[in-house]
């Protein structure tokens, strides 16, 4: 693959089980060898997993041949950062320049049916100005609102990149998606009110012990945390061993933090939002929305 990237590997009893690109290299290379993979830095490139779909539109002109002047489309759809190194189809349209109002409807057509399919939060155009706009204002309405213009051609991705990842980078820099923001405001709404939201590490530890969470917000930068303890169960997982010892929790192991929290969240089906700490800065870097809250529940 081309251009600026990473690699996440892991295995498992001496067969490759994921082989995944990382959107940026991790900031030095490490390998570990635990009873949990240690997915976090794989999953916070995901972030913040934006749909999108992008279009760059251009006006070609033939001057060496004297043909007619013509109009090129490339769309694609993606989420981003992700689809910097796992990009979806690329399509391309082009047809006379001179024609390119009526078949700039046709492609709009086709950008619609790909934009609404994908969930785009996001429609990013550039190239040439007059024809772009020409596209933009054949889009349906709901799709005008979430247009965002570049400046740029969108060319020069190598390949297996991103259709425009240069304009795409410009584009979403530092957004959240509409889910993450959603999440986002209520758990700060929540812990506004002074419940069904917690903040560091103690007590977002608690929560999942009692399969409580909902939602975890992890801040990035990520900080490095200490070990946590884990069992053979998702909601096994603790600050000390004393503390499983405690539960009655045999054969309990050391491990990275990311490794156990992204392990209880999946396994007991919370979601994880990823929150820049300039947004949102947390205790710890870590805050859990809550299912429900009972009286042990700290606030």
């Amino acid at each position: 693959m081309s251009g600026r990237h990473g690699q996440a590997i892991f295995a498992s009893h001496g067969h490759l089980v994921l082989v995944d690109e990382l959107p940026e290299p991790p900031a030095r290379d490490a390998a570990r060898f635990t009873r949990l993979p240690d997915v976090l830095p794989l999953v916070v490139q995901h972030a913040p997993d934006i749909p999108y779909t992008a279009a760059a539109v251009h006006r070609v002109a033939h001057a060496d041949t004297g043909a007619p002047e013509e109009v090129e489309v490339d769309f694609q759809a993606g989420r981003w950062p992700s689809s910097k190194v796992s990009p979806g189809v690329r399509h391309h349209r082009r047809g006379p320049a001179d024609q390119w109002p009526r078949g700039a409807a046709r492609i709009a057509g086709e950008l619609a049916e790909l934009a609404y399919g994908s969930d785009a939060e996001a429609i990013v155009v550039s190239g040439t100005p007059w024809a772009r706009n020409v596209l933009v204002n054949r889009l349906p309405r709901p799709l005008r609102e979430r247009v965002v213009a570049v400046p740029g051609d969108g060319r020069g991705t190598g390949p297996g990149r991103a259709l425009m990842e240069r304009e795409l980078d410009e584009a979403l820099r530092g957004r959240l998606s509409a889910r993450d923001r959603a999440r986002m405001e209520t758990f700060l709404a929540q812990r506004a009110r002074g419940g069904g939201a917690v903040e560091g590490m103690a007590d977002v530890v608690a929560a999942l012990q009692r399969g409580q969470v909902s939602a975890l917000l992890l801040n990035t930068p990520v900080q490095f945390w200490g070990p946590l303890w884990t069992g053979s169960q998702p909601t096994e997982i603790a600050l000390s061993p004393a503390e499983l010892e405690s539960f009655g929790v045999l054969g309990f192991q050391e491990g990275p933090a990311g490794a156990a929290l992204i392990r209880a969240l999946v396994r007991t089906g919370a979601e994880l939002v990823v929150v820049p700490r300039t947004e949102l800065p947390l205790v710890e870097g870590v805050g859990v929305l809550l299912r429900y809250t009972d009286p042990d529940t700290r606030s």
